[in-house]
């Protein structure tokens, strides 16, 4: 299918290192998963670098498994019990996610905890011009997008089970003191003059509304959403590694900062003629998803997005430091080093929108 890549595409034998006992993952299975028998081949996506992801094929159906990395891990990290868990409460809240049959903390079955899930059949898209489709369905698939993501900072955290999630509140100050803070320490990556006047400024213009909470995705994109097959319907949101209780503005600003990005830097609409596609406008899609969650407008909007942007860049200069010790070295982490300059003042302009 044109412009779209399906699910199943993707995956290749398991890598070196990667593999498990297939024998004790299928006793575990028919233990743990209703209606799974038969035999099981087990494939692994070429995603998934942070938590390696598996294609199980049986018979009668497919399942995800995603798992933590074998080898040493930092405290906290790879939390797959999280992902686990915010999938099975938003479930409850009848939100589009793949239904999860199970986690296994043993790490005498595979070598590490892991869950397994259904597999969600059809298409994901990954570019945000959205090419192949007609102009209708690429405007009914970011309507789709914008109420998906109205819909996830609508449920009721505390009624799903996600009360103690994350930290309610005071999100703005908590994010930009620990970017701030790994830009400064990471002395082999050097200083910015644009990142030097947003650790300044962004502390001292956060909005009136830093209260507010929200179950929040982290990195709510195009291609981390999948489509029905023949319908401009979000069948499942997918990469919930990120989540949290959090700012509901700021992930809304993180995924229409598509609007505003470069596509050389990551997929976005900077540049395209977005009224010939049949895309609605920045200021349209702002103002579908305040309607949707009941509010009049997003005044400190500017702000968001300019936070998402030097969170951005500050992530960017953290791989710069890494590649500088020789501890990231691949083609793709050059690459970022390479447009931190332009995403530093795309940073700056961002802020300088919102009365920098």
């Amino acid at each position: 299918m044109s412009g779209a890549a399906d699910p199943n595409v993707g995956t290749t034998p398991v890598r070196p290192g990667y593999g498990f006992d297939e024998a004790a993952l299928a006793q575990w299975m028919e233990a743990n998963v209703a209606g799974f028998s038969g035999a099981m081949a087990v494939e692994q996506f070429r995603g998934g670098q942070s938590n390696p992801t598996y294609k199980l094929v049986t018979p009668d159906k497919s399942y995800v498994l995603r798992r933590k990395p074998p080898g040493q891990l930092l405290k906290g990290a790879h939390a797959v019990e999280r992902e686990a868990r915010v999938l099975t409460g938003l479930a409850r809240a009848e939100f589009p996610v793949a239904a999860v049959h199970g986690l296994c903390t043993d790490d005498s079955v595979i070598g590490t905890w892991f869950y397994v899930m259904d597999m969600v059949e059809g298409r994901i898209f990954w570019d945000a011009t959205i090419p192949g489709v007609s102009d209708v369905e690429r405007a009914a698939i970011f309507d789709a997008m914008n109420a998906t993501m109205a819909q996830l900072h609508s449920v009721d955290y505390e009624a799903t089970g996600l009360g103690d999630y994350g930290r309610p509140g005071n999100y703005f100050e908590r994010q930009i003191g620990r970017w701030s803070k790994q830009y400064v320490e990471d002395a082999d990556a050097g200083r910015d003059p644009y990142m030097d006047r947003l650790i300044e400024w962004l502390p001292a213009n956060i909005p009136a509304d830093d209260d507010a909470t929200a179950i929040t995705h982290g990195d709510f994109r195009l291609d981390n959403m999948i489509f029905a097959p023949d319908a401009p319907q979000v069948l499942a949101v997918l990469d919930w590694e990120l989540s949290t209780l959090g700012h509901p503005g700021a992930d809304f600003a993180y995924h229409a900062m598509m609007y505003r990005m470069p596509p050389n830097i990551v997929a976005g609409l900077r540049g395209a003629d977005v009224a010939a596609l049949g895309i609605p406008s920045e200021a349209d899609y702002v103002a579908a998803y305040c309607a949707r969650v009941g509010r009049k407008a997003m005044p400190a909007y500017d702000f968001y997005v300019a936070f998402n942007f030097f969170r951005l860049a500050a992530i960017f200069h953290g791989i710069k430091g890494r590649v500088i010790r020789g501890t990231a070295s691949s083609a793709q982490a050059k690459e970022r080093v390479k447009i931190l300059p332009e995403l530093t003042a795309l940073a700056w302009e961002q802020a300088q929108k919102a009365g920098a």
